[in-house]
C-alpha cells in the first residue's frame, strides 16, 4: 500500500469515529495517535505542506491533523513558521506574490488549494483572528454586520439577529449595550474588547474553524483570561488553531501541541504529555525554556 493510500484510510478512519491515525513527520507514514488523545473527528489536515518565501524555505513537509472541536495549539521558537503556517489554512498566503505553496490542505477531505475551490468561500469556513485587534473604522455594530452585509444579506431584522448573537458568544454584548456602544466608533472600546469585537466579527460569517495569531499577546493580564476562557467556550462550537508564544496559554487552554520548529513539525500530541512527557529532546529543551 503507497503513502496516498494510507494518508487517505487514516482520514477514512478519523471521519467514521473509529481508529484515529496521525503522520508520522519524520518516518513520513501513518501511525495511531497517542493513546491519551480521545477519539476525534478530523476536521483539517496538512499533508506533506511546504512553502517557499522566494529562495528561502519557511515549511517543509509539514503533516499535522486537527481535531474537530478542540483548540490544538501550534507552539516553538520565534521564526519557526508559525504564522505562516497558520495563514497556509486559509489561503491568506495567496495574497503575498512571493509565497509559493505546496502539498494539500484538506478541510473536510477536501484540498482548499485544488483548482476549483472558491478562496473567498474558504476564507468564510475558516476566519482568522489577528494579534493586534484591528476593528474596522465604524460602529461596533457595523464592524460586526460587515461580513455577513459582504455575503448579501440586507434584512435588518436578520442583521441585528447575527450581531447580537455573535456579540453575545464573543462575551461582548452585555459591556457593550451597558456601555452605550453598540452604535458608537469600535475605536471607543478597550483593547481586549476590541480583540472580542474582532473575534464576534469572525462568528458573524458562521466559521467552521477559527485561527488564532497571538491573539492575547498585545494585551494584558486580565484581557488574556477573558480571550482565553472565551476559547474555551468557543471550542464547544468551533474547531480553533492557536499560534503562541505564551507556553503557559498552550499548557492552559490547548487540548493538542504541535511543536514546529525550523519548518517541521517535531512533536504532536496531548497538551499534558508534550509539556510534562516530551519525547523529543528538543521538545524538552524548549518547555522548559533552554532553547528558543
Amino acid at each position: 500500500m503507497d503513502s496516498e493510500e494510507r494518508t487517505a484510510n487514516s482520514r477514512t478512519e478519523s471521519q467514521s469515529g473509529q481508529q484515529e491515525s496521525k503522520i508520522d513527520t519524520r518516518a513520513g507514514r501513518v501511525v495511531h495517535i497517542p493513546e491519551e488523545l480521545p477519539p476525534r473527528r478530523v476536521k483539517m489536515e496538512t499533508v506533506g505542506l511546504t512553502v517557499d518565501y522566494g529562495e528561502k524555505r519557511v515549511l517543509d513537509n509539514v503533516n499535522l491533523l486537527i481535531r474537530e472541536n478542540e483548540i490544538t495549539a501550534v507552539i516553538g521558537p520565534s521564526g519557526s513558521g508559525k504564522s505562516t503556517l497558520l495563514r497556509c489554512l486559509n489561503r491568506m498566503n495567496d495574497l503575498i506574490p512571493e509565497v509559493k505553496v505546496r502539498g494539500q490542505v484538506l478541510l473536510d477531505g477536501q484540498d482548499i488549494y485544488g483548482p476549483d475551490v472558491d478562496e473567498v468561500l474558504i476564507r468564510r469556513r475558516v476566519g482568522m483572528v489577528f494579534q493586534v485587534p484591528n476593528p474596522f473604522p465604524l460602529s461596533v455594530f457595523d464592524n460586526v454586520a460587515y461580513g455577513p452585509r459582504r455575503h448579501g444579506i440586507r434584512d435588518k431584522r436578520k442583521l441585528r439577529e447575527i450581531v447580537e448573537e455573535s456579540l453575545r458568544r464573543a462575551a461582548l454584548w452585555d459591556e457593550v449595550v451597558e456601555g452605550n456602544m453598540l452604535w458608537r466608533s469600535a475605536y471607543g472600546l478597550s483593547g481586549g474588547q476590541q480583540q472580542r469585537l474582532c473575534i464576534a466579527r469572525v462568528l458573524a460569517v458562521q466559521p467552521e474553524v477559527i485561527l488564532m495569531d497571538e491573539p492575547a499577546s498585545a494585551l494584558d493580564p486580565i484581557s488574556t483570561y477573558r480571550i482565553e476562557e472565551l476559547m474555551l467556550q468557543l471550542k464547544e462550537r468551533y474547531t480553533i488553531v492557536l499560534v503562541t508564544r505564551n507556553l503557559f496559554q498552550a499548557s492552559r487552554v490547548a487540548d493538542t501541541v504541535a511543536v514546529l520548529m525550523d519548518g517541521q513539525i517535531i512533536e504532536y500530541g496531548a497538551t499534558q504529555q508534550i509539556f510534562e512527557r516530551p519525547k523529543d529532546e528538543r521538545t524538552d529543551q524548549y518547555v522548559r525554556g533552554r532553547i528558543g
